[in-house]
């Protein structure tokens, strides 16, 4: 699939991104593996999120979509998760702010009554050629946003979850191959593995399970907002599957840990990396 050289703003917005990507809107058949379950989805407006959010419809939970202010995109999520009979919430707003953790977990309390699953993936990044043009500003939204938006979601959520529920983090490929030109994102992202790995074991007697997935490049509207145009055309190429993945592809390992056949995995990293190994 061809990518032209691209750039949007940040955060980056799907009706912009060339070619599309697949969310599974189309080929995503689900099989009632989440029937009557409850889940939160972080960054859910497009990307890994909104995939996650339709593939947790279409096996039967209902979602509430966390975002920052993509409203168009969140909107057509919330459409796909009803237009599989099951019901959308959206909350907008800003995660790096611990205030905003919590509001979210008190509205799908609030709405649903429980939390069966949680998932973190809200994410940002920015590439750079030196140390020195990080700021300190971008370093703390950064590590606001990927690391510590888990750790105030998971401390909220855990009161409202009972055993038998999931936690998901969304790691990277990055977290034990950090790529230079990303270095504040590459610590957050090992930051979210080893979180998920901790936390399974403290959770763990409560019969909660936690894990993370590290995905590989993958294709949404983060890439063209925070990666030169050159190396957008060329993302994903460099996998040996040779190609970026897409959304879709990523999203049943979200389901697996999400549902009871995923009752034996804890405190695992599962990579979906179009065949990079993950240490």
């Amino acid at each position: 699939m061809t990518r032209p050289a691209q750039q949007q703003e940040v955060p980056g917005v799907e009706k912009e991104l060339r070619p599309r990507a697949d969310h599974g809107e189309e080929g995503y058949q689900g099989s009632g593996r989440l029937k009557g379950k409850v889940a939160v989805v972080t960054g859910g407006d497009s990307g890994i999120g909104k995939a996650v959010a339709i593939a947790y419809a279409r096996e039967g939970a209902d979602v509430l979509v966390s975002y920052l202010d993509e409203h168009e995109d969140a909107r057509d999520t919330a459409r796909w998760v009803e237009e599989a009979g099951r019901e959308a919430v959206l909350v907008p707003g800003d995660l790096a702010r611990p205030e905003h953790c919590r509001a979210v977990v008190a509205q799908a309390v609030e709405e649903f009554g429980r939390i069966d699953v949680l998932v973190s993936n809200t994410a940002f990044q920015m590439t750079h050629g030196t140390l020195e043009e990080i700021s300190d500003e971008e370093w703390d939204r950064t590590l606001a946003t990927n690391l510590s938006a888990m750790f105030h979601l998971c401390k909220a959520a855990l009161p409202h979850m009972d055993a038998g529920a999931s936690i998901i983090g969304s790691s990277s490929v990055n977290s034990d191959m950090p790529v230079p030109t990303l270095l504040p994102y590459d610590v957050t992202k090992a930051g979210v593995a080893n979180f998920c790995a901790a936390l399974a074991q403290l959770v763990g007697e409560r019969g909660i399970r936690v894990n993370s997935v590290a995905p590989g490049p993958i294709w949404t509207p983060l890439i063209p907002s925070t990666m030169p145009p050159e190396q957008v055309e060329h993302f994903g190429e460099q996998t040996p599957l040779g190609r970026p993945g897409q959304p879709a592809e990523v999203a049943p390992v979200y389901v697996l840990l999400a549902s009871d056949e995923g009752s034996y995995i804890s405190g695992a990293r599962v990579a979906v990396t179009g065949g990079k190994p993950i240490l």
